[in-house]
């Protein structure tokens, strides 16, 4: 865990605490981004953070658009039978953000986090017009690629730039309001779209919404997002090591293979916080994939099975509000943990149980497990990673986390062909339950959090990091 100038690693206060030197300007960023007066915190950089946050609801509403839908396109219109064929939007979406996940992350480093954040924006544009044109389930396939490289350039910058704003003492509030904005979008725009599916049929109607997130996310990101890298080097360049030391083999420049290969592998938290989440998307991709299915199997209208599209992202987007934060009082690890048990509990109840009640309050409480884990994943990468390669610590973490989209497309696409759809979640639950013992046993506690009496930490031109 870093520490801003104003403490040793022990969190005793130094002489010039609260009144440290503006060293931003006498390390220009050729970005333009540092100067005079650049602090870190979320109060002192809380417009641009809402505008950030305003902007990851948009990029959530763009996958929200097809929650709900494109899973019954798959089987209405376009007549897919067998699951792993019909699942195939999802492996193709989770292999391209995926892999968009990782390079982004160099890009950010190399070319700054705003260029990335529009160009991801211009790849979105053409997905509502595919879904809505698309004579074959291939220009489907074709749109969700787009989709994930789309997704992969914009979330991933957005949760790198408010990492960036906010230092060290509020990362996972801030991941909590990050994905929160997301995910809540997702709910909403699933169930709007489920309704509007129920009036209007699959198509046009329903990926309208689309048309005006792309178009309002492309605007917003071109003229009034700022460049957030400077924010990066300020807190890389007063950063301190963690007093217990853990942390000291990763200080400094690494190079893209040994980021990868500490965050994939070799790195305790760093490596179980990327199982994590691998598993925990593999469930989404479950899902998003599977249930709209199960719940039309079970003769559930349109506008029903959109219900409980939403409910499960709604719950863990709103749920993220309460839990980015609480991580930040009490620590990351039981978090994680906890949370992939109660996803473990709830797919159980999902596979067993066939009423809409229990449907829904089953979707809450996978929701709610997934709320805690979430925001708290994100926020442990942004512990350990050193601001010098914290974007491709993040970019390697969501290669994995979003890999899951891809590897629970293919895993239950499969199992439900061989043993029917609620066998697909039964095997799904049991690997959650698994990921979650992993976490037990193989992550520390990776929040340094500070000792009775210690002073916040500051910012490079003085006052609280709040």
């Amino acid at each position: 865990m870093s520490v801003n100038p104003g403490t040793d690693p022990n969190h005793r206060p130094q002489p010039n605490a609260g009144r440290g030197p503006d060293v931003s300007s006498a390390h220009p960023d050729p970005d333009g981004a540092t100067g005079p007066g650049l602090v870190l915190g979320l109060r002192q950089n809380l417009p641009q953070f809402v505008l950030l946050v305003a902007v990851n609801a948009l990029v959530g509403g763009m996958l929200g658009q097809e929650r709900t839908v494109v899973p019954l396109l798959g089987k209405d219109v376009f007549g897919l039978t067998g699951y792993t064929a019909g699942l195939a939007f999802i492996l193709v979406f989770g292999l391209a953000k995926a892999a968009t996940n990782y390079v982004a992350g160099t890009w950010m480093d190399r070319f700054g986090r705003k260029p990335v954040l529009v160009a991801g924006w211009l790849v979105a544009i053409p997905v509502p017009l595919l879904l809505i044109w698309a004579p074959t389930w291939g220009w489907v396939i074709a749109a969700n690629v787009l989709l994930g490289i789309s997704q992969g350039m914009t979330w991933s910058t957005t949760v790198v730039m408010k990492i960036d704003l906010v230092g060290p003492a509020r990362r996972g509030l801030a991941m909590g309001f990050n994905e929160a904005a997301g995910y809540a979008a997702v709910a909403v725009t699933a169930l709007a779209t489920g309704f509007i599916a129920q009036a209007h049929g699959l198509r046009p109607a329903p990926f309208f919404l689309g048309i005006a997130y792309a178009a309002l996310g492309v605007g917003l990101s071109t003229l009034a997002v700022k460049e957030t890298r400077g924010h990066a080097r300020l807190e890389a360049a007063g950063h301190v090591a963690r007093a217990d030391g853990r942390h000291d083999h990763l200080h400094g420049g690494l190079t893209n293979w040994q980021v990868f290969t500490q965050t994939s592998f070799r790195e305790p938290a760093l490596s179980a916080a990327s199982q994590a989440g691998l598993v925990n998307n593999l469930n989404d991709g479950l899902a998003w994939g599977v249930f709209p299915i199960l719940f039309a199997g079970a003769g559930l209208s349109v506008s029903s099975i959109g219900i409980l599209a939403a409910i499960y992202p709604a719950v863990w987007g709103l749920g993220q509000l309460v839990t980015g934060g609480l991580s930040d009082r009490v620590g990351r690890k039981w978090m994680i943990a906890s949370g992939m048990i109660l996803q473990a509990v709830a797919l159980a109840v999902i596979a067993v149980v066939d009423s809409f009640a229990l449907w829904a309050l089953a979707a809450a409480l996978l929701g709610a497990g997934t709320a805690m884990v979430y925001p708290t994943l994100l926020a442990a990468i942004g512990d350990v990673a050193h601001p010098a390669w914290r974007a491709r610590a993040v970019g390697a973490y969501r290669l994995w986390r979003d890999a899951g989209f891809a590897a629970g497309a293919l895993l239950a696409g499969i199992v439900a062909d061989a043993l029917g759809v609620r066998a697909a979640v039964w095997v799904v639950a049991a690997l959650t339950a698994l990921s979650g013992i992993v976490v037990a046993v193989r992550m520390y506690e990776t929040h340094h959090r500070p000792t009775a009496g210690s002073t916040p930490a500051v910012s490079r031109t003085g006052g609280s990091n709040g």
